[in-house]
Parts: C-alpha cells; structure tokens; sequence
C-alpha cells in the first residue's frame, strides 16, 4: 500500500473575540478519516466547498500538522519524520493546487520553475537540462517556453507548467487540490487527459480532490464523498456512479445535468445550507439535511460499513445488508 491514513483529524482552535477567559473553540474540518491508495490508482474525493477536502489532502503531506491519527507513506509515519527525512520524502510527494497563478513565482521564468526542485535536490546542471526538456515533452509544452513568464501564458499552460514542476523529482504521489477548477472546459478536458496519460506512462498514484463528480467520473478508479469533516460513503468508480448508498451520494449525483433537456429527473433537493465545523449536529451529521433523518440519527453515529465488495457506507438506514464481519 502507496498511501495509509487512520483517524484522521485536524482541528483549527478559535479564539472568542472579546472573550479571553472563555475555552477556544474548535473547528472540526477533519475529524476521523481513514484511507488507502495503491500505486498507480486515483482516489476522487469529492464533497461541497467547506466539508474539509483541501484540509486533509494539505494534511497528508504535512502541509498542515494533524491534531491526531497516522498518515503513512511506503510505511513510514509521516508525522515521526525528522525535518531532513521530511525533506526526502518531499521529493515523492507533491501537490498541483486549484490556482496555477499563485503556484508560480512571476519573476522565475519557465526554465527557472521546473528546476527548482532539481536544484533544491542538488542535481548536476547537466542532468537538470536533460530533465527539463522530458518534462517539457511530457507535458507538451514547447521548448521555446522556457525564458519566458507565467504571466505571458494561459491558464491551462500555466497548470501545465505546475504539473512539469511537481513531477520534476518523479514523485510517487502528487496529490491534486481542484486542480481543473479555475479552468475552461475545455481546457479541463485537456489536463484531465494529460493526467491520466502521464499515470498511464510514469505509474503515479493521484489524490485528487474536486467538487464536481464529472470530472470525478473521468479521472478516479475509487470515490470518496466528503461530508462536514467525515467520509460518508467510498466505492469502486463504476459502483458509486451505478448504486450510490448514502443519501448525501445520491443527492450529489443527482445535480448532475442532463444531456437532453427536458428529460425526466429525480434530482434530490438538500434542504438548509452546509452545518458548522465549529458545532457539528450530533450522531450523524447529514441529518439535518437528510430526508431519511430520524430520531436514532441524532443519538448514534452511523458507522462506515461495507454493503458490498469495496463499497462502504455511513447511514443507518441503507436498504442492503453490511458484509458479515463488518
């Protein structure tokens, strides 16, 4: 296993203003997760803005310290890592983030960009030029690129130089924060495809965040679905989009649009808005939003069973049995 996480949690004190004597308050952006990712495999996670998708994807690479829980890498507990082993594990994990303009210094050029990382590793000049021009390759930039700006290029250019950039060290997992969302359409096509051509061709293991369960569908082998801090349901790709088991999942599918409209629609309608981290509803914390909500749901927890090979969910009232054992 490439990736392990077990229960974890990342909690954000807050201070009461005006209010100095009083315990701080916490949010809880992520409270409990566990995870898995194999070598060459993509794991979506999805959920709306504010469940705590980009917190943890920054607290699997320490970017951000976790209040509790275990983040292990090839086996190794990240957290246990000394600063100089940190700084060797950096070089198999990176991160591509939402916006490409504030990923790149403006006054680096394009050669400049792609071989930071090299020169922080301390490569031969040599070796760094050879490794440039096959990033360049790789990600179909041109050569004639290099001296120039990342403001003199495109938002889908720009992520293509974020992209060359992160697999500079050859990483084993680039971990990918809405990475498509600042772009056109159309150009999203187009990086989606260059991801899952460059996992095709170097064998890298992706994490990759996102709100939108389209481009979910194009790019994962696994889903997860995000809610307020915990993971509510997680499925093999063609089994979620096929037989979604949590109510919120359902939801989530059924606001995707239609190619013919006009057609007939199921679409769930959540009513209120996303509850606060700060003061989660207690047991289960879809419920208030839930349809299926009833009075059990506010005292107990739902556990994250399996209802199917791979295919587990958080809900006291999913109409399948949960494999013996679970």
């Amino acid at each position: 296993m490439l990736l392990q996480v077990n229960d974890l949690a990342v909690h954000f004190p807050v201070k009461a203003v005006g209010a100095p004597w009083k315990k701080p308050a916490r949010v809880r952006a992520v409270d409990g997760v566990s995870l898995e990712l194999r070598a060459n495999e993509t794991l979506g996670l999805v959920g709306e803005s504010g469940c705590g998708k980009s917190t943890l994807a920054r607290a699997v690479i320490r970017l951000l310290s976790p209040t509790r829980g275990q983040v292990r890498f090839q086996g190794r507990d990240i957290a246990a890592l000394s600063e100089g082993e940190l700084g060797d594990m950096r070089a198999n994990i990176q991160m591509v983030f939402q916006d490409p303009s504030s990923s790149l210094n403006p006054r680096m050029s394009v050669s400049q960009l792609i071989a930071e990382p090299m020169r922080i590793a301390r490569w031969e000049v040599a070796r760094i030029r050879e490794r440039i021009a096959e990033l360049l390759a790789l990600v179909g930039l041109d050569h004639s690129h290099l001296q120039r700006y990342a403001h003199e290029f495109s938002g889908g250019q720009k992520q293509r130089i974020v992209i060359a950039r992160a697999l500079a060290l050859s990483p084993k997992l680039v971990v990918c924060d809405e990475p498509v969302s600042a772009l056109d359409v159309s150009v999203q096509a187009q990086i989606l495809n260059l991801l899952k051509d460059i996992q095709d061709r170097l064998g890298v293991s992706y994490l990759f965040v996102a709100h939108d369960l389209g481009v979910i569908r194009q790019v994962s082998h696994r889903v997860m679905v995000m809610y307020l801090g915990k993971i509510v349901e997680e499925a093999p790709k063609a089994e979620f989009f096929q037989r979604p088991l949590h109510p919120y999942s359902q939801a989530l599918l059924s606001a995707i649009p239609r190619p013919r409209p006009g057609a007939a629609s199921n679409r769930v309608v959540l009513s209120g808005d996303l509850p606060s981290p700060l003061d989660p509803p207690s047991g289960c914390r879809f419920r208030t939003r839930c349809p299926l909500a009833q009075a059990q749901c506010a005292e107990r927890e739902p556990a994250l069973l399996e209802f199917a090979a791979g295919h587990r969910a958080a809900c006291h009232f999913v109409q399948a049995a949960p494999i013996v054992g679970n």
